[in-house]
């Protein structure tokens, strides 16, 4: 079963010079997910203030997948976009898969950090940092390409009726605040001066756009749960998107707070520092507070019936940046509360990513993955 509903559409006849390959036509830009929820696993263990035999190890071995995922996703889109072109344009026109677009960005940025955190020491440190600044180019460029197109043909194309708000709508919206969140690790390997002060504060200005969209999104997702029920059981784990915005921004003042020193002047860098421990923490308990409520929707949809769809992958990426957000808390405030909370955070990212990880390669071997999607089922009750 995909994730989004859509209409059935006949695959235009191709030349015969060209393969037809009728797997390809439904594999949406929500796969992308599959190596955002990957690589964040080696990242965020890579963050962990706490050490533990073996587990680097595990996260080149992960990170790799995670490269590997995402070298044979960019050649499936491609050939979804020549093979199947209108089933392609359909996706852009549809307001319930377009959004996915900004997952690419997400894609090319977990990677290239992945790269330069835990990647460097398999290929090496000057290597891993001309991976990630490519990486980071690419995704920072498409992700606020995403965050002003889909938004745009949201309103001149898509016109959602009111009260239909989605977790989904974040996805585009969420992608400049990776950008935010990773960028720091280049700022160190710029030349001191103009180049470094400029890669600051320009995450810290795609920090601010990502964050103000998402102050607008969510209080419509909330409205909308609240006005009308449960999401559609498929749909309900999207509602662990809202931890995006949150961990990301949790972590990318952290991430801007650590490399401030070496890149602006000492008030700033001070500032820099208490911004992210007076801004974390109240972000992190909402975060918390979201992951509740969240789980506690997800529990009623699995009693209820919720099969497997690739929107289990929004558990994955969404908790592992309130584990690196938990883990930045504990450098810089030097509570154990934080350390342990970012270790419990990456315990659950690692169940969920291995069992995510398992059913999809189950629904690829059954073919049910990349079948052409089937209608969603809605909740009827909102009180039972």
């Amino acid at each position: 079963m995909a994730i989004f509903p859509q209409t059935r559409t006949r695959a235009p006849a191709l030349p015969p010079t060209l393969p037809r390959l009728p797997s390809l036509r439904y594999l949406g830009p929500n796969w992308y997910a599959t190596v955002m929820g990957t690589a964040i696993v080696a990242t965020a263990g890579a963050s962990l203030p706490v050490q533990v035999p073996g587990l680097r190890a595990a996260c080149v071995v992960v990170w790799a997948l995670s490269a590997v995922l995402l070298a044979v996703l960019l050649l499936a889109r491609a050939g979804h976009w020549i093979l199947h072109p209108d089933q392609a344009r359909a996706h852009l026109l549809d307001p319930a898969v377009a959004p996915f677009y900004g997952c690419l960005s997400m894609a090319l940025l977990a990677v290239g950090a992945g790269t330069l955190v835990v990647g460097r020491d398999v290929v090496g440190h000057p290597a891993a940092v001309a991976v990630d600044a490519v990486l980071f180019v690419l995704g920072t460029v498409t992700g606020l390409a995403a965050a002003v197109a889909i938004p745009y043909l949201m309103v001149v194309r898509h016109r959602p009726a009111p009260g239909t708000a989605s977790p989904v709508w974040l996805l585009p919206l969420v992608a400049p605040m990776v950008s935010a969140a990773v960028g720091p690790l280049l700022v160190p390997e710029l030349p001191p001066g103009q180049w470094r002060e400029a890669l600051l504060l320009g995450c810290y200005a795609m920090f601010g756009l990502s964050l103000l969209a998402t102050l607008v999104v969510v209080p419509l997702v909330l409205g909308t749960l609240l006005h009308r029920g449960p999401l559609p059981l498929a749909l309900t784990p999207t509602l662990f998107l809202v931890l995006g915005p949150l961990g990301q921004s949790t972590t990318a003042v952290n991430q801007l707070a650590d490399v401030a020193p070496g890149a602006v002047s000492a008030p700033y860098a001070s500032a820099s520092g208490a911004f992210a421990v007076l801004y974390g923490v109240p972000v992190m308990g909402f975060a918390l507070l979201w992951l509740a409520l969240s789980t506690a929707m997800v529990v009623r949809a699995a009693r209820r019936g919720m099969g497997f769809t690739m929107t289990w992958w929004g558990f994955t990426f969404p908790v592992g940046t309130c584990v690196t957000g938990a883990a930045g808390l504990a450098r810089h405030t030097g509570l154990h509360a934080f350390t342990w909370l970012s270790v419990a955070l990456y315990a659950l990212l690692v169940t969920a990513w291995a069992v995510a990880g398992v059913r999809t390669l189950r629904g690829l071997a059954g073919g049910a993955l990349l079948a052409a999607p089937l209608p969603l089922r809605p909740e009827t009750a909102r009180t039972t």
